[in-house]
């Protein structure tokens, strides 16, 4: 229907169409408030929304505003209040905004039409901007984030078919004007430009004194404000949570939701604002409306760490530069130890002195947008620069001193945030890491003079000056240094152990399978520093302490651990807990219990790479650990690569917690029992040879394993003429993904059919044998050789043991192509893979990951001999071939990607073009690890002219991309070579000031 536009003054009344995302209320109500401004300057107002109407109309009470109940975006999925459903949040888009998007693009535009709509407004809606420019109608964003970020992780974890979401998000955001960018933002590239302005926030009502009047709550009671975005998980809350003398106001509780006598129970429709800046402190997750509220009023805000969400580490590094945020860890929520995190907050001084009046700036550029006044000077299109780049897998990994693969736009963003320090060594020449080297004594081992590991101990040594000043204006210390700062007692001995990650050269995903591998240490490596403690000498964090006071149990053991390179992911710092929970009465815990214990906190999540390694120790060697443990890892192996940055952590860890336990485990045995870490504890379905090469490798020579199930055959020195690179496609990695578990469980499969078959064709055989003697004839088809040859078939422990001809005679034509999983149950039983699990509904391929590592096996054997063959341009010719041949098997299987095949085609196209002299200088490449992305390994002459063309593989691979990819380059020793050190701060003596 059209509207009257009343005039206002000169001028004539507006008409907005605001269009509000359907994740959470934080939207809706700072929606409310730039509305609020619009329609008190006589404008009228459409708001399309999924929101209950009375957040709207009980700020509003207009005629001016009109609610549409129509939901174009359904946000993130969540499976309770922290926990966000990746792959559901995509397929709810799909069904909400992609499966009717020509209709809702063509109802849309007509809607815009009728109501003579002057500008749409989207708070982050993307097809909103799409459906505005299809009417002729301008649009605007008003957000802090946009769903082309937020999907990204998602798709990269969980939905790699739901990548297209991302691509269309992307394309309907570049039709907006710009964006009117919000206080603690995210990259988001795909806008043309931006504008920022102030916080948007509620305005409040009434005075801390009237609500505490109204609550009949004195002002010396304290108040706790539980705020979980009005999301509930029926929390079974309890009166012994709170300290003596607090009261706690719920938000969001369910109905028939009982609480103890000091928890109050709020309305739905609860005016929270008043609320908060009458409590003392809140608890409650991250969210827009949460953190603009808990600075515009200034209360300490402990908040829990939510999941998947890319949006929170912005808001939360603006909380805590601001001094307004704690974090409490999960665990401690959910078992009510409070206490110490509500000490804290309550002992903050937030001091945002920032504008809070960004509903009435953003309400004045909406207004001159719509009458058509210029704000902002025709820039590229952001989405240009987007293309691949998100979807595409940019990853926020750091590594100590050195960035790793962040993106121009990224680094940006994070910069204004203040989100990045300098880092430790970014300013510093060689003869100052030297010299900060040296505030060490080196009581066992050697540096090797690894320039990573050098870099490691002068970042070590500066710790103890890696302390907050908590002056506000001064850029704060990352919360991971602090940590690290008060984790060592500097007056005891120190472990370090050093690991690298690998470039898988041949062999891969036929690891499993009990081929032989060829696999090369990389430069970049894992270091990793334990200390023991004395339980009553460690310095527990605050948190930990009231744990154990709460157990009333004096010190008991403690382990604790801080990662480096976590502030720019999703994932928290720090990891603590007591040793005694890995026992179950005087035994282990199982690996499955320990799984679930790491799994309750995804943010936490990765500490099981580490802890893990404790309980392997505790369960396969039995070793009692008596003392605290305190772990600080630095990895430079960046993750999601495919060059093993999971071993490498694992085998530094146990190297060094072994060296500071005065452990003897020989590398080998080490590999092995980081692999049950990774398969049993972290539930990742990995080969051994990550481990043993992190482990065992050498610089500059390529481990040569059998893994059957882990024999090493020898070191092969890598050829002077012959060298390796590795090139990152940006397509994230991981060995836990769905495509790696579900081709090894297809290869199983296929084992699983293949000896089925070969018990068949024995029995035959002997039934006709047995037949033909008593006869008295001979068989010549089934005589001694072939029987044998066929048993040891039918009882074959590795697919690689099964020769190609073999292979292709006996028994490639009775595999599938693909078959349920439920049929295969049915009729093989199990698949014998102790660390997959059969999907009954889900279908499987199986004859091409059966296939592959038969003729993997083949190639790599090949590939070694051919290694020590004549120099010659066959030898390299041959070579590159193989590792082709790899690639598109990798792509038969399902573990391809379109990154790692770019990638290998122009390496291709660089072979193919000749130098000068009429000879190609690479010669080969292929995908890497465990497939679907991560790096392809190239092959090539060690020559300048080949390092050369690597430079323009990756310049050629960014112009199509957006992806500058990054380069792995150059070995360095495994583990067992670096061995360990044993270090002990120096004293430094005083100066006399007198003389």
């Amino acid at each position: 229907m059209g509207v009257s536009s009343p005039e206002v003054g000169e001028e004539m009344a507006l008409v907005f169409a605001y269009y509000v995302t359907g994740h959470g209320f934080g939207h809706a109500t700072r929606v409310v408030e730039v509305a609020r401004h619009l329609i008190a300057a006589g404008h009228v107002v459409y708001i399309v929304t999924g929101a209950p109407d009375f957040v709207f109309t009980s700020e509003i009470q207009s005629p001016n505003l009109h609610i549409r109940k129509v939901l174009l975006d359904s946000g993130s999925v969540q499976l309770d209040a922290l926990t966000v459903d990746r792959l559901g949040s995509l397929e709810k888009y799909s069904q909400t905004a992609v499966l009717p998007r020509a209709s809702i693009l063509a109802t849309e535009a007509e809607w815009l039409k009728s109501i003579k709509c002057d500008l749409v407004v989207s708070d982050v809606v993307p097809i909103a901007c799409r459906a505005a420019y299809d009417a002729g109608i301008n649009s605007v964003c008003v957000t802090n984030f946009s769903w082309d970020f937020i999907y990204a992780q998602y798709i990269m974890d969980a939905g790699r078919h739901h990548r297209s979401i991302v691509w269309q998000i992307a394309e309907d955001y570049s039709h907006c004007e710009f964006l009117i960018r919000l206080p603690g933002y995210c990259p988001m590239p795909a806008f043309r430009d931006a504008i920022d302005v102030p916080l948007v926030v509620r305005q409040l009502h009434k005075s801390r004194q009237q609500v505490r009047e109204d609550l009949g709550v004195g002002e010396n009671t304290k108040l706790l404000i539980f705020n979980f975005g009005g999301q509930h998980s029926d929390w079974k809350l309890k009166q012994e949570w709170l300290p003596e003398g607090w009261i706690c106001l719920v938000c969001g509780s369910s109905e028939n939701q009982e609480l103890p006598p000091n928890f109050i129970k709020l309305a739905k429709d609860v005016y929270t604002p008043d609320l908060m800046a009458a409590c003392d402190c809140m608890l409650g997750k991250i969210g827009y409306g949460n953190v603009s509220e808990a600075l515009a009023y200034r209360v300490p805000f402990i908040f829990v760490r939510r999941d998947y969400f890319n949006e929170e580490p912005f808001l939360r590094n603006m909380l805590e530069y601001y001094h307004c945020g704690v974090e409490m860890i999960r665990r401690d929520f959910l078992t009510g130890h409070w206490e110490a995190y509500i000490d804290r907050a309550i002992s903050l001084k937030p001091c945002y002195t920032g504008s809070i009046n960004g509903g009435e700036v953003a309400a004045s550029i909406l207004k001159d947008v719509a009458t058509g006044k210029p704000r902002l000077t025709d820039k590229p299109n952001g989405a240009r620069r987007l293309r691949d780049a998100i979807v595409m897998g940019y990853q926020l990994q750091r590594s100590p001193g050195r960035d790793i693969n962040i993106p121009e736009w990224y680094s940006r963003a994070e910069n204004e945030l203040v989100l990045r320090p300098g880092s430790p060594d970014s300013d510093s020449d060689e003869s100052c890491i030297l010299a900060q080297v040296e505030d060490f004594d080196i009581l066992e081992g050697d540096t090797q003079g690894l320039p990573d590991t050098i870099a490691f101990l002068k970042s070590l040594s500066g710790l103890d000056t890696a302390i907050d000043s908590g002056k506000f204006g001064e850029k704060p210390q990352l919360r991971e240094r602090v940590a690290a700062a008060r984790l060592f007692n500097w007056e005891h001995d120190i472990y370090v152990a050093r690991a690298p990650g690998r470039l898988d050269v041949m062999g891969g995903i036929a690891d499993y399978s009990g081929s032989l591998v060829l696999q090369m240490p990389i430069k970049e490596a894992c270091h990793v520093a334990v200390q023991r403690y004395h339980p009553g000498k460690q310095r527990l964090w605050k948190h930990a302490l009231a744990r154990q006071n709460a157990k009333g149990q004096g010190p008991v053991p403690v382990l604790q651990i801080v990662s480096f390179g976590s502030e720019l992911s999703n994932r928290a710092p720090t990891f603590d807990m007591d040793l005694s929970d890995f026992m179950d009465g005087d035994q282990p815990i199982s690996y499955e219990k320990a799984h679930d214990y790491f799994g309750r906190d995804p943010s936490q999540k990765w500490a099981a790479y580490v802890g893990g390694t404790i309980l392997v120790l505790m369960t396969e060697l039995r070793v009692q650990f008596n003392h605290s443990i305190c772990i600080l890892v630095s990895s430079a192996v960046p993750e999601g690569k495919g060059v093993s940055s999971s071993a490498a952590v694992e085998v530094a860890t146990m190297s060094a917690v072994a060296a500071a336990h005065g452990l003897t485990i020989s590398p080998r045995e080490l590999a092995l029992l980081c692999q049950k870490v990774e398969n049993f504890i972290v539930g990742a379905p990995c080969g051994v040879m990550d481990q043993m090469t992190s482990s065992c490798g050498e610089a500059n020579k390529l481990l040569a394993m059998v893994c059957q199930p882990a024999e090493v055959k020898d070191l092969v020195t890598i050829p002077s003429h012959i060298r390796f690179w590795g090139i990152d496609s940006g397509i994230r990695h991981s060995v836990g993904g769905t495509d790696y578990g579900s081709v090894r469980i297809g290869t199983f499969m296929g084992r699983k059919m293949i000896k089925s078959e070969a018990s068949s064709l024995l029995s035959t055989s002997l039934e006709r044998s047995y037949l033909l003697q008593v006869d008295g004839k001979n068989a010549p088809d089934f005589d001694e050789d072939g029987i044998e040859l066929i048993k040891n078939e039918s009882s074959l422990d590795y697919l690689c043991n099964l020769s190609t001809h073999r292979y292709e005679d006996s028994y490639a034509k009775i595999l599938p192509e693909s078959l349920l999983g439920e049929v295969f149950l049915n009729e093989y039983g199990d698949h014998a893979d102790p660390v997959t699990a059969i999907n009954p509904k889900r279908v499987y391929a199986v004859r091409s990951p059966t296939k592959h590592p038969i003729y993997e096996n083949f190639r790599v054997e090949a590939f070694r001999a051919l290694l020590t063959a004549a120099t010659t341009d066959e030898q390299l010719s041959a070579l590159g071939e193989l590792m082709y041949q790899c690639h598109y098997s990798y792509g038969d299987c399902g573990l391809g990607s379109d990154g790692t095949d770019r990638l290998v085609k122009l390496v291709q196209e660089m072979q193919h073009r000749k130098g000068l002299d009429g000879r190609s200088s690479l010669f080969g490449a292929k995908i890497t690890g465990g497939g679907s992305g991560g790096s392809v390994c190239v092959a090539g002459k060690n020559c300048i002219r080949s390092s050369e063309e690597i430079l323009e593989i990756q310049r050629r691979y960014k112009s199509a991309t957006g992806h500058l990819p990054y380069i792995f380059e150059g070995s360095s020793p495994g583990a067992g070579k670096f061995g360990f050190l044993r270090l002990r701060r120096r004293r430094i003596a005083a100066v006399d000031l007198r003389s």
